[in-house]
């Protein structure tokens, strides 16, 4: 099995529009078919979900998107086919509740996958092809910790 770079790089969110734009570069490197485990990783308000939404709507998402904090996964038709789930595993108490919700089956499909609270399913999500690590700074700045798959990450540098 071949496994691909891993990269690391640092980036920092001044404002949304900062976010934004991240979120422009990652749509344009998983188009046409996003099929990826991307995790988020924070504190609560770290901007977790706005990221998420930000991703979604950069890949034609349109309507509402709503957090999956109860339902723990939302799951979205792309424009260009396919399909986006978006996972809350916040309220998890065991990371098997994670198989007992039959996530398997969703994680085993393509697919585009954006997993907030990871470390709550730790030891049963696949491998992520890019991590997210979200740090709230106290001008309400974000610097966030990129690692992951070569060629998500230096689209993210660019």
């Amino acid at each position: 099995m071949h496994l691909a770079p891993i990269l690391e790089t640092q980036l920092l969110w001044h404002d949304e529009a900062a976010a934004q734009a991240t979120a422009d570069r990652l749509a344009a490197a998983l188009l046409p078919s996003p099929d990826a485990i991307i995790e988020l990783h924070g504190p609560l308000g770290a901007g977790k979900t706005t990221f998420v939404r930000l991703l979604l709507r950069a890949l034609g998402v349109e309507g509402r998107i709503k957090s999956p904090s109860y339902a723990v996964m939302e799951s979205y038709g792309l424009a260009g086919g396919g399909s986006a789930s978006h996972f809350d595993f916040y309220r998890f108490g065991d990371p098997r509740e994670w198989e007992d919700a039959g996530f398997r089956d969703v994680f085993a499909a393509p697919g585009l996958k954006l997993c907030e609270w990871p470390e709550k399913a730790a030891g049963q999500l696949p491998s992520a092809d890019l991590q997210l690590f979200i740090e709230l700074m106290p001008d309400d700045s974000r610097r966030v910790r990129v690692v992951g798959a070569a060629h998500l990450v230096e689209a993210l540098s660019a």
